[in-house]
């Protein structure tokens, strides 16, 4: 049992204690008052499983801190809590995990009509059904542990956000590189272009990246739904965008327009040549700036030349000198 102390025993206090029995409802815990404290079996746990009682949550014997959550009744007990003191240390794991921006897995305890709801070290957050990927918030979801992110963390308002779309995403973009090909289907076509979707991102094929031919028309190249193969050109790891091209895996310029099939089922061997190309490209630019620095250096090892021999002949202030010397005679 826990010595008698001096203690004020304040609600919001945390003391330390044991616990002695479990009673109708919770369990008797002392903290070394004049009294026992009593602990409901809903201020057990933070995590609390359906039907988990009291002998599920906590043992007798078992020395532990708590929570003081009210004052003293007519015979002197107070009401104790465990979950308030895992809530407050839930929300400084949450908040040390979001300043760290991570990756993190959550299970799915719950659906709505707005998205999922998920349980993070012990608290519950809001997945939207927009940042869902490859699936819908259906009770099918309930029990599956997902990568997620955080979109926002406000323990004031006791609100927490997550994102499975920016994780995955995350994820994703770190395997990709500049000049990979990928798979991916056309969702969408705008007047500038068609986002691709692949997996949980959206790429943009922008229209000049599409073919080295013009097109006039582009719902007459791609359609929403079609499966295509592109290069990445570009990306931005931080926002999960990436840019496409279709043109550098055309096998003839235009082949995009005639044969989009060829196209793709060349694109590997097609790629393969175009990073030839821009190997070789790019050696020869540097070969040419070594030329240019090199015929720079030649031309300053002439010019100093020069000035040197010009030098070692007369000095051009001796004439200045003598006719000084003769005018001051």
């Amino acid at each position: 049992a826990v010595e008698a102390t001096d203690y004020a025993f304040n609600r919001n206090d945390v003391v330390k204690g044991t616990v002695v029995q479990y009673d109708n409802g919770g369990c008797i815990v002392d903290i070394g008052a004049k009294a026992s404290a009593f602990l409901p079996t809903a201020e057990a746990s933070l995590i609390m499983n359906q039907g988990d009682d009291i002998e599920d949550l906590i043992n007798v014997d078992e020395e532990r801190n708590f929570q003081i959550i009210s004052e003293e009744d007519e015979n002197g007990q107070l009401l104790v809590s465990v979950r308030r003191i895992q809530y407050r240390e839930a929300w400084d794991t949450v908040i040390a995990k979001n300043a760290e921006d991570g990756v993190f897995e959550a299970t799915v305890v719950g659906v709505n009509r707005g998205g999922a709801i998920c349980l993070v070290d012990g608290l519950r957050a809001f997945l939207p059904g927009s940042h869902l990927t490859g699936q819908l918030p259906t009770e099918d979801l309930i029990g599956q542990t997902l990568p997620l992110k955080f979109l926002e963390v406000n323990q004031e308002a006791n609100k927490l956000v997550v994102s499975n779309r920016r994780a995955v995403v995350e994820e994703q973009m770190s395997d990709l590189s500049r000049g990979d090909i990928i798979t991916g289907i056309v969702k969408a076509l705008k007047p500038y272009g068609a986002f691709v979707e692949v997996g949980g991102m959206s790429g943009l094929l922008h229209i000049s990246q599409i073919s080295y031919d013009r097109i006039d028309d582009l719902e007459k190249v791609l359609q929403p739904g079609t499966q295509v193969k592109c290069m990445i050109i570009d990306h931005d790891k931080v926002n999960g965008r990436i840019a496409l091209s279709t043109k550098t895996l055309e096998p003839e310029p235009g082949d995009m327009l005639r044969d989009p099939k060829r196209v793709f089922e060349m694109a590997e061997e097609t790629a393969a040549r175009y990073h030839e190309r821009m190997e070789a490209e790019r050696k020869a630019r540097e070969e040419a700036a070594k030329d240019i620095v090199l015929g720079l250096g030649d031309s300053l090892d002439d010019l100093t030349s020069s000035s040197d021999d010009d030098s070692e002949g007369s000095d051009p202030l001796a004439d200045v000198s003598d006719n000084l010397d003769s005018l001051l005679s």
